[in-house]
């Protein structure tokens, strides 16, 4: 028997926007028909990370697909080609969604045959300018632009994974002195922007014994230690750091608790945390297990250091990464409604005391002073029978989520099913 508590008077923290994805769901090249999807789920940002395909399709949000002669001028408004990225990020905005534009360029899977944009741009600072012109473009009106409220800058992605190289060719210390070079002229120009990196590969050798041995994966860690040194020694702007983490929705807190201890011993307290790349169970995208999986996530991002998070990621395509709508039927998957039921909980601002007794049976509640909500996640195979205190209050409604229902209106009984999400609306 699993044992849930909450009481609505106790407030614990603000409920944070971890139901941010990645790639939208773009149709083709440009067809933005399901955005209406992430409106309704309240998906507060959307990266712009790997977006509209290998080599960003080509024409998507990419230094090179957005500057494609790196020997013009980047003051020079000609130079510059929006006529992708502008309807993309116009979409975003008209979703309420907002755009996190990820300054650099997209993975190179097959690096092996060939790089071509994932080796350090030739000129630090050129490369620099030309993303001011990128960021003056969609904040300031520039080159007959936007005034979008577009709060984070992020300086390349994953640049520490020297085995594959898919991301980065040149080394470490080169993408440092990227960083410092890009952060510093661009914080300078738009001080009311938010400019971060460098989108860790995770720090997975912590809780896994086993990879220890694992020269690239130890040294993400040693590569963590080196940057907050690197940007505290030379003065760089970082408003936050961003990291990955595709393991289980259990190691969460233990890996934002670390990220915190080491921003805090290098002096950057007030340096967000944004895990922008995670997922977990993606082979069995549209299976009870991955919601289940992706909904435990959520809530435990909730509880812990964690800022922002990001779902890797929100593509309508084949990539058992693009776990939330079905390619063929154009319809949300099941880990959709993992998005769709948090956001029940978002909107009401406030986190309050509750409390799970069993392992991998999460729950997170909110209220507002008027209206409340309880989300309760069973990430196990088995049914879980269930004792719930709601202190004196009664439920509403109930939504379920797992292998049968998808977000349907049921009558709460007093066992979870397996792989399941449910949420209450509580009176």
């Amino acid at each position: 028997m699993t044992k849930i508590s909450v009481d609505f008077t106790k407030n614990v923290r603000a409920m944070k926007p971890v139901h941010a994805i990645g790639q939208p769901p773009i149709i083709g090249w440009s067809n933005d028909s399901l955005f209406h999807f992430l409106t309704e789920a309240g998906i507060p940002y959307s990266r712009l990370h790997d977006t509209g395909g290998a080599f960003g399709a080509g024409r998507f949000v990419d230094i090179p697909n957005v500057f494609r002669d790196f020997d013009a001028d980047p003051d020079d408004p000609a130079s510059y080609d929006f006529t992708w990225t502008d309807p993309l990020i116009t979409s975003l905005v008209n979703a309420k969604v907002e755009p996190y534009y990820r300054l650099g360029v997209t993975i190179e899977n097959e690096v092996w045959r060939k790089a071509y944009y994932v080796n350090p741009p030739k000129d630090f600072t050129k490369w620099a300018k030309i993303c001011a012109g990128i960021i003056r473009h969609y904040t300031r009106g520039w080159a007959n632009g936007f005034h979008y409220k577009m709060t984070y800058w992020e300086i390349w992605n994953e640049p520490e994974c020297e085995d594959r190289k898919y991301m980065w060719t040149g080394t470490w210390e080169q993408y440092m002195e990227l960083y410092k070079t890009t952060s510093k002229l661009l914080k300078a120009e738009f001080p009311e922007i938010k400019i971060g990196g460098y989108a860790s590969c995770g720090f997975y050798v912590l809780l896994h014994p086993e990879q220890r041995d694992n020269k690239v994966r130890a040294s993400f860690i040693r590569f963590f230690d080196q940057f907050l040194a690197y940007v505290k020694e030379n003065e760089c702007p970082m408003d936050f750091f961003s990291w990955h983490n595709y393991d289980a929705p259990d190691t969460v807190v233990f890996y934002a608790d670390y990220v915190d201890r080491k921003l805090r011993e290098y002096g950057f307290s007030g340096v967000e945390q944004h895990l922008n790349e995670w997922n977990f169970k993606h082979t069995l995208r549209d299976k009870a297990v991955h919601s289940a999986a992706t909904a435990g996530f959520i809530l435990e991002m909730q509880r812990s250091k964690v800022d922002i998070g990001m779902f890797y990621d929100g593509r309508c395509g084949v990539s058992s990464y693009g776990g939330l709508f079905n390619p063929m039927t154009l319809q949300p998957l099941k880990a959709y409604w993992a998005f769709t039921s948090f956001n029940e909980l978002y909107r009401l601002k406030n986190e309050v005391f509750s409390e799970s007794d069993t392992e991998n049976v999460y729950v997170c509640a909110a209220a507002d002073g008027n209206d409340a909500a309880v989300m309760i996640v069973n990430f196990t195979e088995q049914e879980c029978p269930v004792e719930l205190d709601l202190c004196g209050k009664s439920i509403a409604s109930c939504r379920l989520t797992d292998e049968t229902f998808n977000f349907a209106p049921v009558v709460f009984r007093d066992a979870l099913p397996p792989n399941s999400i449910v949420l209450l609306t509580i009176r």
